[in-house]
Order: structure tokens, then sequence, then C-alpha cells
């Protein structure tokens, strides 16, 4: 079982959408985590808007957070000027904010790996060079 897992959009979305390609894979990663899954508020939105048209996704989303599925482990405000020096040097990718705040968070809390759909984080690094401990489906 995986401890400190952080948690990005598009894993969360496919587990709450039965449609989506990565469904299943998704289900199957969050049954091999200990929970809570880590997250950050701009996760939160970017799944809430891409789930808005998801019969209760919004609804669900907030559930899991409430239920303590899910936890908001980090606070933008308090880590603001290294989200903006992570997304000034990946400015060319471009980073989001929700990409920036999940390498952030995988630089302070030690040990954890990012559960994510976004071959961008095969890019990113953690503290300028070092590689970030990843799970993605290998056909991406």
């Amino acid at each position: 079982m995986r401890k400190n897992v952080l948690l990005d959009t598009g894993v969360l979305v496919a587990y709450l959408k039965r449609k989506d390609k990565y469904h299943h894979w998704s289900k199957n990663q969050w049954k091999n985590s200990v929970f809570p899954l880590l997250t950050c508020e701009p996760v939160i939105v970017e799944a809430c808007f891409l789930l808005s048209s998801t019969y209760k996704g919004e609804e669900t989303v907030i559930s899991l957070i409430d239920q303590g599925v899910v936890k908001i482990a980090f606070s933008c405000q308090d880590e603001i000027r290294e989200i903006k020096a992570l997304m000034i040097r990946y400015k060319n990718i471009p980073m989001s904010l929700a990409d920036a705040c999940l390498v952030r968070m995988s630089e302070l809390i030690k040990g954890s790996c990012i559960l994510t759909l976004d071959s961008d984080f095969q890019v990113y690094r953690q503290h300028k060079n070092q590689i970030i401990d990843l799970i993605i489906p290998n056909d991406i």
C-alpha cells in the first residue's frame, strides 16, 4: 500500500467518470493507496469544472473531501513564491497552477508520489533536478 499519494486532476476525474479511458486504471490505483489521498485546491477546482456536466460529479468531489478520502494538504498562499518560480521555469510547457502545486507538494512531503495521467510530470523536476516519483499508466 502506498502512503503520501498526491492526487492529480485527471485521476480524480477518471475515477468518477465510468466512461473515461482510465477509469479502471484509476480505481485500481485508489485500491492500492492509503487514504487520505493528498491534493491541493487547484486540483479540486479543475476536477469540479471538468465534472460539472457529470451527474453528481462536483458533489462527489466535495463528498470525498468531507469523508476524508481526499485531503487538501497544501496552502497556495504559504508557497506562492515557489509556485511562481516553478511556473516561470516551466512556462514553455506551460505548467498549470495545479501542476506547480503538486510539484511543490512533492518537495515538501517526503516519500510522496504523484498519481497522475499527465505526461508533463515526467518532465518536471523537484528541487530543480530530481525526478519525481510518479504513478502513471504505461501508455502515457
